[in-house]
């Protein structure tokens, strides 16, 4: 993945945009930012109470807003910046994007700088994002944007350096071509870590609990999967063998992971549901985020089918069994899907893959692990501390238990989804 703008020197080659790159990263700008508006908001919509849905879709809009205003104001430069350490990155001449001018070109001379920071821009709105779900119906508006923020900066911004910025994790040879460690287990935990902090639903589980919108949720996923060709392909910065390779492996592991819960839900609850199948999907799609560009169609097929198997218990057995209240299971599908995913990434690289940091096999997926650990922690540390800044900060993260009876959507926004009279 590309990281930084790269300097000409006297005697050297001066880069040269390639358009095909460019036209192929503007793309997926758009691609990925699909995921979160309309994608994630309906995914998620679908899945909620009538009366909260509207706060899922504001909460969705309001990660676009304020998300885009960080990565600008400074997250950039925390994230991408040449200085720092192993932890965070830092360059002052980034902060406000100060530096780029319509020719700053990116490495390897191909798509301007801007481009790229368009493009990493839709990650860190689609990251916190996610989060939203594992407290959904129950967490103030307030509460959740000073979380969300707090949590980026402590969390998502050093993971994004610590990754692919050249800190800790990339000096160990941790492969994650499009986010499993930054995005996916980054997110899931800080959502586990969430749900467990507010504490369950008043009334869960319950007959109530039901999604609202089911077509949501299909139209919801199948947005979801279309864009994500743009979040694991654009992870090539270009029009290359590379983003061709990791379109092939998304879709293949998506189709395989699809297949693999519909047929679990129909031996073991003798009917496969509309849910299921976009869940189970979306699990494939979070499972072969970090080997889309290391592995190859068996690898992918794999991949897709083992990591379903494992969420589809993580969300039917594994919260019950610790009686959290997951809502949207966040955690269920991204942190464990990312989990499998991070550490299957190690085991299924293809033949001839060689990005002269990979040792593969065993000792590549030990690799793994330790990556897979560090990121549990950091984020789940990085989540309570902005929990309670947020608890203190808004005085409490609940909304009041008459709130959360009539719904989000007119407590918070004044609006309701739909008018039942008319």
């Amino acid at each position: 993945m590309l990281t930084s703008a790269v300097p000409v020197y006297a005697g050297e080659e001066v880069p040269v945009l390639d358009t095909g790159d460019t036209a192929w990263m503007l793309t997926s700008s758009l691609l990925v930012l699909l995921m979160c508006l309309p994608g994630l908001a309906l995914f998620y919509g679908g899945l909620v109470r009538a009366k909260n849905v509207l706060s899922i879709f504001v909460q969705c809009f309001a990660m676009a807003g304020v998300m885009s205003l960080i990565w600008v104001a400074f997250g950039y430069a925390l994230a991408a910046g040449g200085g720092g350490n192993s932890y965070f990155g830092w360059d002052s001449s980034f902060v406000f994007l100060k530096h780029i001018k319509e020719g700053t070109l990116m490495d390897g001379g191909t798509i301007p700088e801007s481009v790229w920071v368009m493009f990493q821009m839709t990650f860190v709105i689609i990251s916190p994002a996610i989060i939203v779900g594992a407290f959904a119906e129950r967490m103030k508006f307030s509460a959740v944007l000073v979380f969300t923020v707090i949590w980026t900066v402590l969390s998502y911004l050093p993971m994004w350096h610590m990754v692919w910025g050249g800190g800790l994790l990339h000096h160990w040879g941790a492969i994650d071509f499009a986010g499993g460690n930054v995005v996916h287990i980054n997110a899931g935990v800080a959502g586990l870590v969430a749900c467990i902090f507010l504490g369950k639903r008043k009334g869960y589980p319950g007959p109530a609990f039901v999604p609202h919108n089911v077509p949501y949720v299909l139209v919801g996923a199948a947005l979801l999967w279309v864009g994500w060709f743009g979040f694991n392909a654009g992870s090539a910065g270009g029009a290359s063998g590379s983003a061709g390779m990791a379109m092939l492996t998304t879709q293949i592991a998506t189709a395989a992971a699809l297949v693999v819960w519909m047929g679990m839900e129909w031996i073991i609850s003798k009917k496969p549901t509309a849910v299921g199948a976009a869940t189970g999907a979306v699990a494939g799609l979070v499972a072969i985020t970090p080997a889309a560009g290391s592995t190859g169609v068996m690898g992918a097929m794999a991949i897709g089918a083992i990591t379903s198997v494992v969420c589809y218990f993580a969300v039917s057995k594994l919260k019950n069994a610790f009686n959290y209240d997951d809502t949207l299971d966040v955690f269920g599908v991204h942190g464990v899907g990312g989990i499998m995913g991070a550490l299957l990434t190690g085991f299924f690289i293809r033949e001839g893959y060689d990005d002269g940091n990979t040792v593969g096999g065993i000792a590549q997926m030990m690799i793994q692990a330790k990556s897979i650990v560090v990121t549990i922690v950091w984020s789940a540390a990085a989540a309570s501390v902005a929990l309670v800044i947020a608890k203190v900060l808004c005085r409490g993260l609940r909304v009041d238990e008459e709130v959360e009876h009539g719904g989000l959507d007119r407590a918070d926004h004044g609006e309701e989804a739909y008018n039942w009279e008319s």
